[in-house]
């Protein structure tokens, strides 16, 4: 898995700025900047710090797209997508609504 990659695509889906990134992550960017020019791997700390700002876990981050695509759907994988780009406030008024119309 290239670590720095997967940064980035998770990143573009959300249409953030390497500066955004840093921000959301509470880290410097230069920081994330300097990963990619020296092509490190982020330290399990930073990499905490990522997947908070993608409202995501550790183990999700390390979890490929074909281990979900076996047993979800794409539609399920979509719409997985779709959250994880929403804002927490959104999340929870989306979770409202769900509750509301089920």
């Amino acid at each position: 898995m290239d670590i720095l990659q997967k940064i980035t695509e998770m990143r573009l889906e959300k249409g953030w700025s390497e500066y955004e990134l840093a921000e959301r992550a509470e880290l410097t960017q230069s920081t994330i900047s300097s990963w990619y020019r020296k092509n490190l791997i982020p330290s399990i700390p930073s990499l905490e710090h990522i997947c908070n700002a993608f409202g995501i876990t550790l183990s999700q981050f390390f979890i490929e797209n074909e281990c979900f695509s076996e047993k979800l759907s794409q539609e399920q994988v979509d719409v997985l997508k779709r959250w994880n780009r929403l804002t927490k406030d959104q999340q929870k008024k989306l979770a409202d609504f769900l509750d509301a119309i089920l």
